[in-house]
């Protein structure tokens, strides 16, 4: 058990070990595992870096959200060292050019406005309205461990995190080079990071294996997180 391959797990934007803490219990009974923490880091870049200055020589990494961008990042600096990758609600392209792009970088800062104007709880309580899947959000424990998550990161912790994701770099044309066991998951009814980018992430990668959580948004670790660690399990097994 001393052997098996340490794991780093990267969190999302403003998450913190909270998501990832069903699945650090079990990775924990046959692993090292590490949770990566960001600071106010303003791109993914140097939080890959920071991933790979704290990581073991040899390791497999896992992300959601924002942090399977940086888990992206990771791989273009240091394919040598990682021994799996798994990639959790996310995608690989860069801020969409005109009006699609204006729109996100708009709908980003007023999220940030309302961070600084009434806190961090605030926010979240509109922003988890599009991120757990509808027909959960009458869940009160579900919802509020959400909210306070986000309530125990700061606006400054924001908005840094939201320069990095509106500065992001395109990986898509990383993921054919791809040649340890990679798991591509998605929550079915994810609407920010679509099952459909995560089908055409998986077949762009050799040997892939896609998993997608059905009655599931895109906090999957937190609304599905039996069904994430299983699938996490059995892609650590194959490392």
């Amino acid at each position: 058990m001393g052997l098996a391959t340490p794991v780093v797990l990267l969190p999302g934007l403003v998450c913190d070990a909270a998501v990832w803490a069903h699945a650090r219990a079990a990775l924990s009974a046959r692993a090292a595992v590490h949770i990566a923490e960001y600071g106010l880091l303003d791109t993914l870049g140097a939080m890959a870096e920071k991933v790979l200055r704290e990581a073991p020589p040899r390791f497999a990494v896992a992300g959601h959200s924002m942090g399977g961008r940086v888990g992206f990042e990771v791989l273009r600096r240091a394919p040598e060292r990682l021994a799996g990758i798994a990639i959790l609600d996310t995608g690989v392209q860069p801020l969409a050019a005109g009006d699609p792009g204006q729109r996100e970088t708009n709908g980003r800062y007023e999220l940030l406005q309302i961070a600084r104007e009434s806190g961090m709880a605030a926010m979240a309580a509109k922003w988890v309205q599009g991120m757990i899947w509808a027909p959960r959000l009458g869940e009160v424990a579900l919802v509020n461990s959400v909210i306070e998550m986000f309530a125990r990161s700061t606006a400054d912790v924001f908005a840094a995190q939201i320069h990095a994701l509106l500065a992001r770099p395109d990986a898509a044309g990383l993921l054919p080079g791809i040649r340890c066991p990679t798991l591509v998951l998605c929550g079915e009814q994810d609407g920010w990071a679509p099952a459909v980018r995560h089908r055409e992430m998986a077949a762009m990668i050799p040997h892939a294996t896609l998993e997608l959580i059905p009655d599931c948004g895109h906090m999957c670790t937190l609304e599905c997180p039996e069904a994430v660690t299983r699938a996490l399990l059995d892609w650590h097994a194959r490392l």
